[in-house]
């Protein structure tokens, strides 16, 4: 059956018009009209800057990623262009994304459901946390650095990083796990607040648990928000530069740090690529802006698998929610 012949849903557009009509009077809605086209030609303009970096990036690096892709991406870091990879890099990246996932998700996805399901929202306190959190989603990244270099690189050192004097994976996976801690804590926080209120109260009714209520019914809903929230999180950590910088990542020769599931080395000396971007982007000639550019499209598209996986997670509570 078509929508035109559906006779339910012909009357509940012919009412949706006339509720339109007596509310703006029969008259063009010109306002909402010029606003709409602003934002479509702000959407327009966003996309075709974002397409020509994209295009400028891979026309620079189309060299390097056509004839030496594999040794690229698999290769150590060398003092030559033509000899350079990104190997070194990917794997700090990937530790960072893996203490970012272990350490914040939990931490602040728990965070906000204690903020929206048990904290009292009119108390003092709840309303502290929630102005401080959400002006330390606010804070420059150096500042994170900085506290990071305090914390973990120069306190901590003996224990995250005996070997490299404190500048390790694992003190920099913990200095960005907090950086985006915040950002966590709020997306997530935002999802819950969206809940319809009526699912709760049906939950209550039936005499569930606040848990079993907040487990069965809130969660669900909330999931695709959360995890939207989470997977920008993620974006953000994978293409922090300057905290790295402060906590001691190398951007010079390093040797080592090639094997991804080497847990011992997670306390040596690390890069990532971020940092070889920045590193490389500063050398003059040729060759250095083709490896650049290259390395830049390795990280989107390490950014757009993570934002894939996400995608497909979030498609599949919807369905569930549906």
């Amino acid at each position: 059956m078509s929508v035109m012949s559906n006779p339910a849903t012909v009357g509940s557009t012919a009412a949706t018009e006339r509720v339109r009509r007596s509310i703006t009077g029969g008259k063009a809605d010109v306002k909402g009209t010029i606003f709409m086209l602003l934002m479509l030609m702000a959407l327009l303009m966003s996309v075709v800057i974002l397409a020509v970096l994209v295009i400028d990036m891979v026309t620079q690096g189309r060299t390097v990623l056509t004839e030496r892709l594999g040794d690229f991406v698999t290769g150590s870091m060398s003092s030559q262009p033509e000899a350079s990879g990104i190997l070194q890099g990917l794997r700090g990246t990937f530790w960072i994304g893996v203490f970012t996932v272990v350490i914040a998700f939990p931490l602040g996805i728990a965070s906000a459901i204690y903020l929206e399901e048990y904290a009292h929202h009119k108390s003092r306190v709840a309303r502290f946390i929630d102005v401080n959190i959400r002006n330390l989603a606010g804070v420059p990244s150096v500042v994170y650095g900085i506290l990071g270099l305090t914390l973990f690189v120069k306190a901590m050192g003996g224990i995250v990083g005996p070997n490299s004097n404190g500048r390790s994976v694992i003190a920099a996976g913990l200095t960005l796990a907090i950086l985006v801690l915040p950002i966590v804590i709020i997306t997530s926080a935002e999802a819950l607040r969206a809940v319809p209120r009526g699912i709760r109260e049906a939950g209550f009714g039936v005499g569930a648990t606040r848990w079993e209520v907040t487990r069965h019914h809130v969660l669900p809903y909330a999931a695709p928000g959360i995890l939207t929230g989470t997977v920008l999180a993620l974006a953000r950590s994978l293409g922090e530069a300057a905290p790295l910088i402060l906590v001691g990542a190398t951007t010079g020769y390093l040797s080592g740090g090639t094997e991804f599931l080497d847990l011992g080395a997670l306390t040596d000396r690390f890069t990532a690529l971020p940092i070889i971007i920045t590193t490389w982007a500063g050398r003059p000639g040729e060759g250095w802006v083709s490896v650049t550019a290259a390395a830049i499209i390795v990280l989107l598209v390490v950014v757009l698998v993570a934002n894939a996986a996400a995608i497909l997670l979030r498609n599949r509570f919807d369905k569930k929610r549906g």
